[in-house]
Parts: C-alpha cells; sequence; structure tokens
C-alpha cells in the first residue's frame, strides 16, 4: 500500500505512524518527497530525504505549469522561475506589500519588485520598451564603473598611465602625442577627435541596429535584449533556471553600476577626483571627508 501525503501532513503522519509501531503491516509511505516511512513487520524506519524536502516544499506540489521566457519559449518553472517572477516572487516591502503593488506588475520581468509610484510601467508596451532601455543602460553602466575604477587602481599598483582619472583621460587626445590606450600607442593611438567620433558612430550605430532587428550577417532570429547564440558562447541560457536567476543578477548589479556612475559624476564635480582617490581620502579621515561636509561647503573644482 503506497500513500502521497503533503509536507503539510508529515508531522501529523509520523504521530499516527507511531501508534502503529508493533503492527505487523508492511506498508511504505512516501511524501513527493518529504518523508519516506518504512516499516515491515515490527520493524519502524523513518528516512527524511532533507534536500529533496527543502526543495519541493519551496516550490509546491505541482511543476507543470509553464512560463514565457523573453526570447527562450515557454519553460518549465523552477526555483528561480518561482523565487523572482510572477506573484509569490519578493516584492520591495516584503510582508507588508500586500495591496500596494501594481496588478500590471505581474513578475514577468527580471527585477520586478512591484515598485512604480509613479506609474511609468502602467501601458505594457512602454513598460517593456522601458525595461529594454534599462537593460542596456545597465550593461553599459556595469562597463563604465569597471572602466572608471580600474585605471586608478592599475596607476596605483604601477602601471604607467597618461591619465587614470576616468573624466580627465579623454582630454588626452588633443595632447601633441594623442591618446594611447594603455598608454601604448601600438595598440590604440587616437590623435583626431573627429576621427574618433565618426568611427564610434559607424560601429555603434551598426551595432545598435543590429541587436535592435535581431539579426546580423549570418545571424538571425534572434531576441533584441537576450540574444544568446553567438553571444552565449558559455551556453549560461542553457538551462532554464540559470537564466532565470542570471537576468535577475545582471539587473540588480545594473541598477547599482547605474547608481554608481551617478555618484562618480557628482564626486568629480565637487571633488575634482577620481572614485578610488576619494575613497581614499575619505577612509583617511571619514569624519572631516564625507558627502555632508562636501555637500554644505561646496566649491567646484577642477
Amino acid at each position: 500500500m503506497r500513500i502521497l501525503i503533503s509536507s503539510a501532513a508529515g508531522a501529523r503522519l509520523v504521530r499516527r505512524i507511531r501508534s502503529y509501531k508493533h503492527s505487523s503491516l508492511d506498508t511504505t509511505l512516501s511524501s513527493c518527497p518529504v518523508f519516506s516511512v518504512a516499516f515491515s513487520s515490527q520493524l519502524f524506519q523513518l528516512d527524511i530525504m532533507a534536500a529533496s524536502c527543502m526543495t519541493k516544499a519551496f516550490l509546491g506540489s505541482s511543476l507543470a505549469k509553464a512560463v514565457p521566457t523573453q526570447g527562450k519559449g515557454n519553460k518549465q518553472v523552477t526555483r528561480a522561475s518561482i523565487e523572482f517572477y510572477g506573484p509569490d516572487r519578493a516584492k520591495f516591502l516584503g510582508p507588508f506589500s500586500e495591496g500596494v503593488t501594481p496588478d500590471y506588475l505581474s513578475g514577468e520581468f527580471a527585477g520586478d519588485y512591484g515598485w512604480d509610484t509613479a506609474g511609468l510601467s502602467a501601458d505594457p508596451q512602454t513598460f517593456s520598451r522601458y525595461r529594454e532601455i534599462e537593460v542596456i543602460h545597465a550593461r553599459w553602466a556595469m562597463l563604465g564603473a569597471l572602466g572608471c575604477i580600474t585605471p586608478e587602481l592599475l596607476a596605483g599598483n604601477g602601471v604607467s598611465f597618461q591619465e587614470p582619472v576616468w573624466f580627465k583621460a579623454g582630454a588626452q587626445i588633443f595632447d601633441k602625442d594623442g591618446l594611447n590606450y594603455l598608454g601604448n600607442s601600438s595598440l590604440v593611438h587616437a590623435q583626431s577627435i573627429i576621427a574618433t567620433l565618426a568611427v564610434q558612430v559607424i560601429l555603434m550605430g551598426a551595432a545598435e541596429s543590429y541587436r535592435a532587428n535581431g539579426e546580423a550577417p549570418g545571424v538571425e532570429g534572434l531576441d533584441s535584449l537576450y540574444p544568446g547564440g553567438p553571444f552565449d558562447p558559455l551556453n549560461l541560457a542553457d538551462d532554464p533556471d540559470s537564466f532565470a536567476e542570471l537576468r535577475v543578477k545582471e539587473i540588480k548589479n545594473g541598477r547599482l553600476a547605474m547608481f554608481s556612475m551617478f555618484g562618480f559624476f557628482v564626486q568629480a564635480i565637487v571633488t575634482g577626483k577620481g572614485p578610488i582617490e576619494n575613497l581614499q581620502d575619505h577612509l583617511s579621515d571619514p569624519a572631516a571627508i564625507n558627502a555632508f561636509n562636501f555637500a554644505t561647503k561646496f566649491t567646484p573644482s577642477g
């Protein structure tokens, strides 16, 4: 005889089994798979399969649903899908989000925590467009933040740069020797701002056009936001659970990077220094060198 039980009835089942432990009944009871209890001819055995129990109890009893995954078709519901997507996802007010989250924020997109006080995403098409813009800006911000701090870090560790501070580096193109990438003219040497601008417009314009259309020479049918294929050489998006979670991590880190870039801009205007030098100054005297003191005694410097 085989009986399937839910996790909620697990404790009651164990108590009932104890009352029958002297029975000669040969029974195997298994949950799905919360508990696997077997006893035969006065033999009582209780096995708790911890990993399966935790996973199943978290996911619920049915995994047969399907959720849309943009650019990937329908995928079976996974742990990441339930944790980060749909009506049961985490929201910005935690347990106090009931009745506060607008209905149109259904958890379809990665990083949707139900916060839209201005109603900017009420229209589905507008919401989809804003999400695309946010993800693209987030990716550029992550690259930009890395590019702002890396030269300063390298310069502080003995690597030679013409100018390691990010907002001053571009001006080197007007020097008589021009701008050399990593201080090496054989890598990238730029001396004409017009030529540099023209190359950027052509290359970036073509890349953005291919991305928006979802196709390029020899590559067709790609999603405009998560293209995959040749743009995923490590096959990180092959597993739907990993792909769903990676999209959430991308947008969360991207949002943090956008705030970081905004902070770098403000620091540059207020202190005239790069982010690493500002951090070192603050750590040397936190009480005297901080945002509050600069805000109350602000004089632009350069």
